[in-house]
């Protein structure tokens, strides 16, 4: 494959990611992993993590932070496993004022990894369907519905948070009323008894 077409390969593959790109998509862009320190050298590349690289010329994205975390979880077929949830869900939908100290990301009950996930990084293992999920550029977060579920669940969230998250996705339109009397009548929890009658 000649160079400008391993180039136009590996930009329609960075486009989609806010310029991220694994190792592995370099590789099936026609780069031999040998040539990777060359490209970085050169300034065309920068490396921005272990098997994680950016063009360097490509504008800055709205979150390429997500980006990033989102393809480290990528399995060993390259797929990305991580879905964002949790308090990083309800930020990213506007639901929280309180922007999470750590990334939280569901993957998969059977999700390996060999290196220990860094400090920053909450790992949740669940099984999200695809409905549950809404696509971004580059990176998936579970949707409103599943987010609230989920923090209703996770007695580590303050009520108070949790309150603030219902109430502005009413106000919003983001979340219903019914959405909030489904989930009282499957969880059963005094906890959630005592935030839907808060918010109600």
């Amino acid at each position: 494959m000649k160079a400008n077409e391993m180039e136009q390969q590996l930009y329609q593959i960075a486009s989609l990611q806010q310029g991220y790109f694994t190792a592995r998509q370099a590789k099936e862009a026609g780069y031999a992993d040998s040539r990777f320190p060359y490209h970085v050298r050169k300034g065309r590349w920068i490396r921005e993590g272990r098997g994680i690289y950016r063009l360097a010329n490509y504008p800055t994205g709205d979150r390429p932070d997500l980006v990033y975390w989102s393809l480290w979880s990528c399995n060993r077929s390259g797929e990305v496993q991580g879905v964002f949830s949790h308090q990083t869900a309800l930020a990213i939908h506007d639901l929280s004022d309180v922007m999470p100290a750590s990334y939280h990301l569901t993957v998969p009950k059977g999700f390996r990894r060999y290196h220990k996930p860094p400090e920053n990084l909450v790992i949740h293992f669940a099984d999200i369907g695809a409905e549950e999920v809404w696509e971004f550029e580059g990176y998936r977060v579970t949707t409103p519905e599943r987010t609230i579920r989920d923090v209703l669940l996770d007695e580590s969230i303050s009520d108070e948070v949790v309150i603030q998250a219902i109430s502005d996705g009413l106000q919003n339109g983001v979340i219903s009323s019914n959405l909030l009397s489904r989930l009282a009548g499957e969880l059963e929890s005094e906890r959630v008894k005592r935030i839907v009658s808060a918010v109600a």
